[in-house]
């Protein structure tokens, strides 16, 4: 998990911006991967939102103002739901406080329940 921290990480430090999209679907598809068997509260709608932010970096033109929208919404959920980790609390916040100041608050998002029902990879076993 640490190297997913650190990418993630590192990404957002340098500036989501120079990022290509098609890195950012790969480190999306890493943490949902580590994240499809987590049981805490709030895993799933981190997941959906995943999924969501996926597919629009899939896109030949991705959605900006959707892209803000939820990157935002992740940072808000990751933030909130790192005091329920075992470990890695503060990484998690330091994440979710990142994610939410790249993005941007849109409280019309809509869910995207096609994107959340087709994971693009299976979670990886050790």
């Amino acid at each position: 998990m640490a190297v997913k921290f650190a990418g993630t990480m590192n990404a957002i430090n340098r500036g989501l911006e120079t990022t290509k999209p098609t890195k950012g679907a790969d480190m999306v598809e890493d943490w949902e991967a580590a994240l499809a068997d987590i049981d805490t509260s709030g895993a799933k709608g981190i997941l959906r939102d995943l999924a969501s932010l996926r597919k629009q970096l899939e896109r030949d033109e991705p959605d900006a103002d959707r892209v803000h929208a939820l990157l935002h919404r992740l940072g808000a959920a990751t933030t909130k739901i790192a005091d329920k980790a075992d470990s890695s609390q503060e990484k998690l916040k330091a994440l979710g406080e990142a994610l939410t100041e790249a993005g941007e608050d849109s409280p019309e998002e809509e869910e995207d329940t096609a994107a959340a029902a087709a994971p693009k990879r299976a979670r990886k076993k050790n």
